[in-house]
């Protein structure tokens, strides 16, 4: 080996090679998906090779190169080294120097992460260059990086190092990152594969032991994240005193992470923008930062060129509101603010935004939906700022399902993956600040659209010849909930939800606290609908029936279980643990169980982590992935480098997804299992998303379920969530065969649930319930 050490002391790259030691030889590991480690021992003493050598320098640059030319290791001393008495000299005690240096992405792991939010079906080489352009743009060629495959839903974890986040992406997407000679790469495993036979080294497989190794598993159960379950619509009445109302259950808000909530802020502030998170296209440089903010002085006059587009995608899910505060708009401006692109950052593309145009000589801003005007024109006004928001309801929490990936039979499989389709109810508002003053918010737009899409990206500026500035911009991922009036009119209004400052009606609480702020109260005879979901953990269980008959066949029982719980990439929903449990199944059932081991070669082609060896003995090739090398130098002339490859499958040691042998203690375990045979989500129908309350009365409630009954089917309502079914009496209020139907009224208070179900035998029903909860007077 050649090794050379650059001390930063202005001799440049000096050669050490002379100064290894054989009492500790060079060895260089090589981890999946994580930083390498290069270490040896060096004698710089007088009476040395490599007499008159510097002791290596904490942050020294090492690089290790083969005989052959083949760049081994890059990085950098990462620790001062450590001095080990060798003995006494003709000048005195004589010392070696034991080395340790980390791979090149040490540099970007002593950066810190950037806040950012999640990648929603993208490439893991997508995510990975994103991620290290965040860190250190420029640090690092990128050039490297190979798409590869998609990743369902990856957020970067700010608490984490680079390396840790980096090794996610590769691993979500069954991929391996490396760092070597100042370039980032990625590839998906098993693109390089070396053919190997008993005769080219040693073969060691582990011996399988139960208590340190998976055995077979043919029934697999999995435990993901809290997910929301039961679609809830809960009405109360008004009766113009009271404030507060309490709802039945806690709804259900997103998992707690440092971006859960705000998704995307930037008050403009900095001397530049913030190419973190926003992507500039500004080729006439109309866009730039002032005292006031974002400051916008025109556009080339096309549509889509002049943009500030957020890097990271939006999931429009649960309640999100999207706003830009300090707003001045004057001139002759013209284009988009606010807006949220379903495509190219274009106006047709525009599922939701501002429209800011012309109209009889004033700048005028109009709600924009589906790349098409609606609601109330407005016009702004000469020195006046404003504060304008978009609100978006979702009934779905998640809209982009989690991709897993396997290895079966030397070629890698999906399993999951798709976008949910959802109805959204939209509203647009705006607040004239004035001058000074606070004033309330004036609704432009409220209405609905039936299909949205999953994704989006956002663009707070699309400026066709926008003039003016933006104080702020933010996205915030509100929770579940969703509150509309019904006034004694029959009036349908959308009740804002938000702080009292912000011109909103009123607030909920993550406990179920509805509170209506003063002047907003509820008048009697107003009925309050909240529409939210309830939570529970998601869990599967799915068994594989082949594997289950054959390991019967000795006459002992053939179901050998396994539960754990889906770490990495997270489990959302259940769905998602029904993919997890398949790409599970996929490995865990076959006869070879868990398999790990190693291969000793010298001098082979150079190997790295997630490449994979086609090791033929006895007549047989087994494929499997490397997980670990180490290399180790044989101090010999000719070169001698001793490679041992610690290899492993799925099951033995996961790649494309991480497993917990530990179930969730809180999650509800499924009596019975799935078969693996049918895919994810064929056992059951679809959820009632649009089911609604038309009208309540004080001896009925009107109830349009929002979709036609299936053929042989109906809609089944009860009193208790659980226990669906034919012949299943208790709890039972009635089974409709047509969409719309009445729901006799019993109390003042009362909880009804309904799911779908199809003419089947047994007959399938809906994965959740649509509930119906109501706290209204009766009729005596």
């Amino acid at each position: 080996m050649i090794v050379t050490i650059d001390n930063l002391d202005g001799a440049g790259a000096v050669d050490y090679s002379t100064a290894l030691c054989a009492q500790g030889p060079l060895k260089i590991t090589r981890s999946l998906n994580a930083p390498s480690l290069c270490s040896g021992m060096l004698d710089v003493s007088d009476a040395a090779a490599g007499a008159g050598l510097a002791v290596p320098a904490r942050r020294g640059r090492v690089v290790v190169t083969a005989a052959n030319g083949t760049i081994l290791f890059t990085g950098y001393v990462a620790t001062d080294p450590e001095a080990i008495y060798a003995g006494t000299g003709l000048k005195g005690p004589v010392y070696r120097y034991a080395f340790s240096a980390v791979s090149d992405e040490w540099l970007l792991d002593k950066q810190t992460v950037p806040l950012s939010g999640a990648g929603l079906g993208q490439s893991g080489g997508q995510l990975l260059t994103t991620l290290t352009n965040r860190v250190d743009a420029g640090l690092f060629t990128t050039t490297g990086v190979m798409n590869g495959l998609a990743v369902g839903v990856f957020e970067p974890v700010q608490t984490e190092s680079w390396s840790v986040n980096a090794g996610n992406v590769a691993s979500s997407t069954y991929a391996a990152y490396r760092v070597l000679n100042s370039a980032v790469g990625l590839q998906p495993a098993g693109t390089v594969v070396h053919a190997l036979s008993d005769g080219d080294g040693t073969l060691q497989v582990a011996a399988l032991k139960t208590s340190a190794v998976k055995e077979l598993a043919n029934d697999v159960t999995v435990s993901g994240e809290l997910e929301p379950t039961a679609y809830v619509t809960e009405t109360f009445a008004g009766d113009g005193t009271t404030t507060v109302f309490e709802l039945s259950e806690d709804p259900f808000r997103p998992k707690k992470t440092a971006n859960s909530a705000q998704l995307l802020t930037d008050s403009f502030n900095e001397s530049v923008l913030n190419t973190q998170i926003w992507e500039v296209a500004d080729p006439g440089s109309h866009l730039g930062l002032s005292a006031a903010g974002l400051t916008m002085t025109g556009g080339n006059g096309l549509d889509g060129q002049t943009t500030l587009t957020a890097i990271d995608p939006v999931e429009l899910v649960g309640s999100l509101v999207i706003e830009a505060g300090n707003l001045v708009l004057g001139g002759a401006s013209a284009g988009l603010v606010c807006g949220l692109y379903s495509g190219a950052t274009q106006s047709a593309n525009c599922f939701v935004g501002y429209n800011v145009r012309q109209s009889g000589g004033n700048t005028v801003v109009v709600p924009f939906v589906n790349g098409a005007e609606v609601g109330t024109v407005f016009p702004m006004l000469q020195g006046h700022t404003y504060t304008i928001r978009i609100r978006l309801h979702a009934v779905e929490m998640q809209r982009v399902l989690q991709t897993y990936y396997a290895m079966v039979d030397g070629v890698v499989e999906a399993f999951g993956g798709g976008l949910v389709t959802a109805p959204m109810s939209v509203v647009f508002e705006l607040q004239d600040l004035g001058l000074a003053s606070n004033t309330p918010a004036v609704v432009l737009y409220d209405g609905s659209v039936v299909n949205s899409p999953a994704s989006c990206s956002f663009a707070a500026v699309n400026s066709v010849q926008l003039i003016g500035s933006m104080g702020y911009c933010r996205l915030t991922q509100t929770g579940s909930s969703w509150v509309v009036s019904t006034l004694p009119s029959g009036v349908k209004t959308t009740r804002l939800v938000g702080l009292a400052g912000e011109g909103a009606d009123c607030s909920v609480s993550a406990t179920g606290k509805v509170t209506f702020y003063s002047g907003r109260v509820p008048v009697a005879g107003e009925l309050v609908t909240v529409t939210y979901r309830a939570q529970q953990r998601a869990v599967a269980r799915i068994q594989n029936a082949a594997s289950v008959e054959a390991e019967a066949a000795g006459g002992v029982p053939g179901t050998a279980q396994w539960l754990g719980k889906v770490l990495k990439p997270p489990a959302r929903s259940s769905v998602d643990c029904e993919n997890a449990a398949l790409a599970v199944l996929s490995f865990s059932a076959s006869r070879a169980a868990a398999v790990a081991g190693s291969y000793d070669a010298v001098n082979p082609q150079d190997v790295w982590p997630g490449d994979v060896l086609a090791v033929t003995s006895n007549g047989q090739t087994m494929s499997v992935v490397v997980r670990r090398v180490e290399i180790s130098d044989g101090m010999g002339s000719p070169e001698m480098l001793t490679y041992r490859m610690a290899f492993a499958n799925d099951w033995a040691e996961g790649l494309g997804l991480t497993l917990s042998e530990a179930i969730a203690a809180d999650a509800l375990l499924p009596l019975t299992a799935l078969s693996s045979t049918m895919p994810a989500g064929g056992s059951v129908l679809a959820n009632l998303q649009m089911l609604q309350v038309v009208s309540a009365t004080g001896t009925a409630l009107q109830v349009d379920t929002g979709t036609a009954a299936p053929v042989g089917g109906g809609f089944e309502v009860r009193r208790r969530d659980g226990d669906f079914g034919p012949g299943v009496d208790q709890d039972l209020v009635l089974r409709s065969p047509v969409r719309s139907f009445s729901i006799p009224r019993e109390g003042q208070i009362e909880h009804y649930y309904v799911r779908m179900f199809d003419g089947s035998k047994p007959p399938l029903y809906s994965r959740f319930s649509s509930a119906v909860f109501t706290n209204l007077p009766v009729s005596e």
